[in-house]
């Protein structure tokens, strides 16, 4: 008698549990330390996405020093690490830049981060640092106390005296390269750039996109690979944004005028379902092949 009912009270306490939910694909990824031993393959969208095949980008090369080494975002696609590379002996030409302090790539095998980026998840997002290298031997100590300029000033309306025509050549350099993609900068940069740049600068001025938050680096979006069927193009295109110009039109000024003025509160719909951001994605809301990147050795 004392044992049936302490079976029907175990059961009752089983059946009561909540029923745990599917891990988040975050944490499954961010608990990757080495790539996936596949074929490189970008999956998915930047922001919804992972990456087969990664190469990690040396700690430091003879042009170059990857950061915030703690963080284990020093992976990308074979032609991402390429770019890296190729840009960084290209800056090392430019005076005063011994070459490039690059930031997060992706995680080994992409995915979802447990914090900072949205995107970065297919190897084919970098940043790279404003701060000018003076040299190229740092520690891992010193790759984690070091931080980076801004390059925009604190009310998010112009450019600082932390910028110069270095930079303008930096940014140049990398948006010319037929890989990029498009090229996230704090709006003030872009506007000096529409400033300062020649009127035949079109093609490369057009992938300089404004964006919040980068203030002390900018970031590299390479297109998807050729071959690369399972990685999403971004749209709508840098062309299509520019409407086939260079994005210096009127439109640019708006990211520092009406867009930093305080905006009227919109009443919340209760019945909206809830956006959920990139950590709160589960494998279900990324691409199939992801689960096989994830099992991979």
């Amino acid at each position: 008698m004392f044992l049936a009912s302490l079976l029907a009270a175990a059961s009752l306490s089983l059946s009561a549990a909540p029923v745990s939910a599917e891990k988040l694909a975050n944490k499954l990824f961010g608990a990757k330390d080495a790539p996936s031993q596949q074929a490189p393959m970008p999956i998915g969208s930047y922001a919804r996405g992972c990456a087969a095949g990664l190469v990690e980008l040396p700690e430091t090369g003879p042009t170059w020093q990857a950061m915030r080494l703690s963080r284990g975002r020093n992976f990308g696609q074979p032609e991402m690490i390429a770019f890296l590379e190729d840009l960084s002996a290209q800056v090392s030409r430019i005076n005063g830049w011994a070459g490039l302090y690059i930031g997060d790539i992706s995680q080994p095998r992409g995915g979802p981060m447990i914090s900072g980026h949205a995107s970065h998840q297919i190897g084919l997002d970098a940043d790279i640092w404003m701060l000018p290298p003076k040299r190229l031997n740092l520690s891992r100590a010193d790759r984690e106390k070091i931080s980076s300029i801004s390059v925009r000033s604190a009310d998010q309306r112009k450019i600082t005296t932390n910028w110069t025509a270095q930079h303008a050549a930096v940014l140049k350099a990398a948006a010319s390269d037929p890989r990029v993609d498009r090229i996230f900068v704090t709006p003030p940069v872009k506007i000096e750039l529409c400033r300062t740049a020649g009127r035949k600068d079109k093609d490369w001025l057009q992938k300089i996109r404004p964006y919040w938050g980068h203030d002390t680096h900018f970031h590299v979006r390479l297109k998807c690979p050729r071959g690369a069927t399972a990685c999403e193009t971004q749209k709508p295109t840098v062309a299509e944004l520019s409407n086939g110009g260079d994005g210096c039109d009127d439109s640019l000024t708006w990211w520092v005028t009406a867009a930093l003025e305080p905006q009227p509160k919109k009443p919340k719909d209760p019945n909206a379902p809830k956006k959920r951001g990139p950590r709160e994605y589960t494998m279900a809301d990324l691409p199939k092949q992801c689960a096989a990147v994830l099992s991979s050795r």
